[in-house]
């Protein structure tokens, strides 16, 4: 049950969701007849939908998750950490696994392996049951890996966890089993500062080694292009989505600290 309000309840305080709501709010107060106070919910139907399709607004909340972990010289490690998140089963007419956006912890942890940062990968990620899965996010994982080069005996798979509280408590058993002490934390630059929160917490000696970057670090003369600036004012979809992802992180981190997770 917790799970499923997880996921429900926080949609009614993302842009689109509290929009809609705001906008019920404003056909009730006109049904009413109540046309004065029903330009309170339209004007901030309004402003949220504009600001967070905003690309400058956008930037400035995705950048300030991101940029808490930018990238660095990557030490070697005892095993390389992969959270997943990042993959499609392969559900008919699917013709094999298909890549997320975030997909790219897939190929940066087969790439620190080939680097020789680590000598064997943790791949974590179980499917909800209500969603149609065919297998686990650790097995498309894995699968994708072998075409990458790396072998299978070098992958320990965490097929059971559901949020980012499991995916670090199921690693840390397979940490004390294989007898792991340092690990190299791979996921989204985004969804970084959350789950380093929730690593060291269970007392892991995580590095993070983020990857699948929105916001670019872009030079004055890119930023100061007219033609960029002129579409980025106009509201976007896309940027939408990045700004309600952001939110996620950030309610994620406060009810996650909430619980004393993090």
């Amino acid at each position: 049950m917790f799970l499923f309000l997880s996921k429900l309840l926080p949609i009614f305080l993302y842009p689109l969701g509290l929009s809609c709501i705001l906008l019920l709010i404003t056909l009730v107060l006109l049904w009413k007849k109540r046309s004065r106070l029903a330009l309170i919910p339209v004007t901030l139907t309004g402003l949220i939908l504009f600001l967070s399709s905003n690309a400058s607004v956008s930037n400035a909340i995705v950048q300030s998750l991101e940029f808490q972990y930018l990238p660095q010289q990557i030490p070697t490690a005892d095993a390389i950490v992969v959270l997943g998140g990042a993959t499609e089963s392969a559900i008919p007419p699917r013709p094999w696994i298909e890549l997320k956006e975030e997909s790219d912890r897939v190929l940066y942890g087969a790439k620190l392996y080939r680097d020789q940062k680590a000598s064997r990968i943790i791949l974590s990620g179980g499917r909800i049951d209500w969603r149609p899965s065919s297998s686990s996010e650790a097995e498309d994982m894995a699968v994708l890996m072998e075409t990458m080069g790396v072998p299978r005996s070098a992958m320990l798979l965490e097929p059971n966890s559901l949020n980012t509280r499991e995916n670090a408590v199921n690693s840390l058993e397979i940490m004390k089993a294989q007898k792991i002490q340092k690990i190299l934390l791979v996921t989204s630059a985004m969804h970084m500062p959350r789950a380093m929160m929730i690593f060291r917490k269970l007392g892991i000696d995580a590095i993070a080694a983020p990857t699948d970057y929105i916001a670019l670090q872009m030079d004055q003369a890119s930023q100061s292009k007219i033609e960029a600036t002129i579409l980025d004012f106009f509201p976007d979809a896309d940027q939408m989505r990045r700004t309600t992802r952001a939110l996620k992180e950030y309610l994620g981190i406060f009810v996650y600290r909430l619980r004393g997770w993090a």
